[in-house]
């Protein structure tokens, strides 16, 4: 196998690891599911409370008004909360609802539990392998963070 063929098998497991764990993990916890970019926001919000409407657009690539629309819907189902910066009136600052920081502890307990079913099936050497792996995967997220 070439380094290319590497990467691109690399890159496919990964995208069908996250689509699966994401599917199994909401159905074990019994909730529909939020769309992808509403999480997207969850988590940088999470990340950096009090982050502007606008620096959730910038970090995300989207539109400012598309992020509007998110967050609209975000607090409209009581997952987001926003108030305005007492130094300047015009911007929105964000932060998590207690329902919100509830549900996300929820669903890392579900998908932590699947996780260690699924690594429990395989064999030590593969899973001392997977989880090893965990900190250079964090490096490549920071690389790629990174990167314009």
């Amino acid at each position: 196998m070439s380094r290319e063929e590497g990467i691109a098998g690399f890159g496919a497991v990964l995208g069908e690891l996250h689509r699966l764990l994401r599917r199994r993990t909401i159905a074990r916890a019994g909730r529909d599911a939020l769309p992808e970019a509403q999480v997207e926001v969850l988590h940088l919000v999470r990340a950096e409370p009090g982050i502007s409407g606008k620096e959730v657009a910038r970090r995300l690539g989207t539109a400012p008004n598309t992020v509007s629309t998110l967050v609209s819907d975000l607090t409209d189902a009581g997952l987001l909360a926003r108030d305005r910066d007492p130094a300047d009136r015009r911007v929105v600052r964000l932060t998590l609802t207690d329902a919100a920081r509830t549900r996300m502890a929820d669903y890392a307990t579900h998908r932590s539990a699947l996780l260690t079913e699924a690594l429990a099936t395989l064999d030590p050497p593969a899973r001392d392998a997977i989880l090893a792996a965990a900190p250079h995967l964090d490096a490549l997220l920071t690389a790629l963070r990174a990167r314009p």
